[in-house]
């Protein structure tokens, strides 16, 4: 970011920031300028003396694994072993052996051994790409060497683990370098270590074992009192209080349960018990939707409450009936939003981050944490690899749980979203999900999206209309815009413009407010009104309403869009189509044809131009990430007219064969 650049975010952040929100800002930095004064003064302040030992669960040998689980895991512990590891979803990097923890492995920019707070981390010349280091560091692949331990008894491992800790201690003393600038980054890490310790036996490991060992483990709990002390300086809050404050206070319960060693644990754990209690309520709506309206952060934020409240049964510290609620109706909306092949619609931002990693790399991690919950709450067998996993390393009794909700649900009007269909569940199935709801959560919106009153469909378990993605947080601006804009959705652009004004890569300054008009009965019967104003801030205001309905027994879905005006206005709508689908216009409008089933598109208005577009990029159009940091060109058609009152009404039928 240049000087002027900079300038103008801080101008929009201050803009989204309350008096109160300032005055903690000021407090924090000047906390922060007192702990640079220490570090460069005599490295990072020592640990008191550790109290209490350590937590051990009894964790002996492995959950009940097929010999290619066991031959799988084994095989990507080797891996590692040879500096190759997978971040993010699916890519693997090479990331040296011994490892260079502050180094980006897909730039090979090291990031300097300063006191973190002086770290740019928006500075690729600086950091590289900040979220692959920090992937790196969250340690979710240490915890594969601890499988690899547990399953084979190999001592090999163990070695191997010592020199990967040894190392990242050496190299990443508290508070210096990249990987001490993120307090939810440290949280991960905390989360990921606790179930390594747990998985190699505790303070009985032979991991500390003679001389070397006994010197790792007290700079092991070195480094974890400075995470918590860190974390515990250091909490989002007010705008920023999202994923990244639950991220925080689990990685801060955990390490505290587990780690019981200081005289300020015992706050600290019930501090974060307490605020964890409150968070869940506060950022999953009464009927199960994560309130940052992006679906890779509903699993993200269940994952972290799931770890911490299985913690807390471990440790005896049980968290309330009423968080656990919390998690049941967020499975419940997770489970009705994902279609009969397994797909969830792509809403909102997604890093595909993982709290902990203990099947496959890329795993399904919806399907993982709804195995979770029908084990937690159901008593069902955990079939499930990471889940057995999972309560492998935190046995304890199931929780003080309402009744387990096995059923779905269509409506969600306070989480901002309906279902329309038929065949739920079945082979033919149809689903489409409506979004009617905010832009995102509190004052910066971090992961929304700029989709009001979009809309989404699969049939058969396809996916057929698709949100696009994510695709990157830090690559080339156009390509951020682009993919929370407006046009990467199944939705109307007004004026070229997006329904929402961006303040920076998460950050959105005025932000559309959606309203149902009309409710609809059921979903298989669906007739839907909704509008928004995101476009009420032109000079010529704009309201865009949308009519949805659906028909079930004609297998028939009809969408009008009008755009309420004084003046006539450009008018765009997009409908974007997975990647895999065959799409081509035709005389009458546009044939879809997918494995099972065959979708004809007939659009009607005035001076309709409709356009088949395919990986534009200048400016980007006809793009879908399927995971981050990937993308490839998808099918979208752009409808465009110039229009202030006729309609424009799209006609889907879909007939299977």
């Amino acid at each position: 970011m240049n000087a002027t650049v900079r300038m103008v975010w801080w101008v929009n952040r201050l803009r989204c920031m309350s008096v109160a929100e300032i005055g903690y800002r000021v407090r924090r930095a000047a906390r922060a300028k007192m702990a640079r004064g220490a570090v460069l003064r005599a490295g990072s302040p020592p640990a008191s003396a550790p109290l209490p030992r350590a937590r051990s669960f009894s964790v002996h040998g492995a959950p009940a694994l097929s010999p290619v689980q066991v031959d799988t895991l084994l095989a990507e512990a080797d891996r590692i072993c040879a500096g190759h590891v997978v971040l993010f979803a699916d890519r693997s990097f090479d990331v040296g052996v011994p490892t260079v923890w502050n180094r980006d492995p897909d730039s090979g920019v090291t990031g300097p051994a300063v006191f973190s707070g002086d770290i740019a981390i928006d500075n690729p010349e600086l950091v590289g790409d900040i979220k692959h280091v920090w992937e790196l560091n969250r340690h979710l692949h240490l915890v594969r060497l601890a499988q690899a331990w547990s399953v084979s008894g190999d001592v090999r491992w163990l070695h191997a683990l010592e020199q990967q800790l040894r190392s990242w201690l050496d190299q990443c003393p508290p508070l210096v370098g990249p990987n001490w600038v993120s307090p939810m980054e440290l949280g991960i890490r905390l989360v990921n270590w606790a179930l390594l310790w747990q998985l190699v036996g505790g303070e009985a490991s032979p991991l500390f074992a003679g001389e070397s060992g006994q010197r790792l483990r007290v700079d092991w709990l070195d480094s974890i009192h400075a995470h918590c002390r860190t974390i515990s300086r250091n909490l989002s809050r007010h705008s920023s209080a999202n994923n990244h404050l639950i991220g925080e206070l689990t990685g801060l319960f955990v390490a505290s349960a587990v780690w019981p060693c200081w005289k300020a644990s015992g706050a600290w754990m019930e501090q974060a018990r307490r605020e964890l209690e409150q968070q869940a309520r506060l950022q999953y709506s009464l009927d199960g939707v994560n309130r940052e309206q992006a679906f890779g952060y509903h699993v993200f934020s269940a994952e972290f409450l799931f770890v911490a409240g299985l913690v807390g049964q471990a440790c005896d510290v049980a968290f309330s009936r009423t968080y656990w609620s919390v998690l049941q109706r967020a499975l419940r909306f997770l489970r009705s939003v994902r279609d009969v092949g397994g797909h969830v619609p792509m809403v909102g931002d997604s890093d595909d981050g993982s709290v902990f990693r203990l099947d496959a790399a890329g795993g399904d991690r919806a399907a993982q944490l709804l195995a979770l919950g029908d084990t937690v709450f159901g008593g069902q067998a955990a079939e499930h690899a990471g889940v057995r996993w999972l309560l492998h390393a935190l046995p304890g009794k199931r929780p003080d749980a309402d009744a387990h909700e096995s059923d779905t649900g269509w409506a969600f009007p306070d989480g901002g979203y309906l279902l329309f269909g038929s065949h739920f569940g079945e082979e033919n199935e149809i689903k489409g999900m409506l979004d009617c709801g905010p832009l995102g959560y509190l004052g910066i919106a971090a992961h929304g999206h700029a989709d009001a009153l979009s809309m989404t469909l699969s049939v058969a378990g396809e996916q057929v209309l698709v949100d696009p993605g994510t695709y990157s947080y830090w690559q080339e601006q156009k390509w951020r815009d682009y993919f929370r804009g407006t046009s990467a959705h199944n939705t109307v652009r007004v004026d070229g413009r997006d329904q929402s004004v961006s303040g920076g890569r998460f950050m959105w300054l005025r932000k559309a407010r959606a309203s149902i008009e009309r409710m609809p009965a059921s979903p298989h019967e669906f007739d839907f009104r909704g509008s928004h104003d995101g476009y009420a801030r032109l000079s010529d205001p704009v309201r865009h309403l949308r009519s949805v309905r659906f028909d079930a027994g004609a297998g028939t879905l009809t969408v009008r869009d009008e755009v309420a005006a004084r003046k006539a206005h450009p008018i765009e709508l997009f409908w974007h189509f997975a990647p895999e689908l065959n799409v081509r216009l035709t005389s009458t409008g546009l044939h879809v044809r997918g494995k099972r089933f065959a979708l004809q598109m007939q659009a009607s208005g005035a001076d309709l131009k409709l356009e088949l577009v395919r990986g534009a990029e200048n400016p980007p159009l006809g793009w879908y990430s399927r995971c981050y940091e990937s993308k490839e060109p998808s099918d979208v058609l752009r409808i465009s007219t110039v229009s202030s009152a006729v309609p424009v009404e799209c006609r889907f039928t879909i007939t299977f064969f």
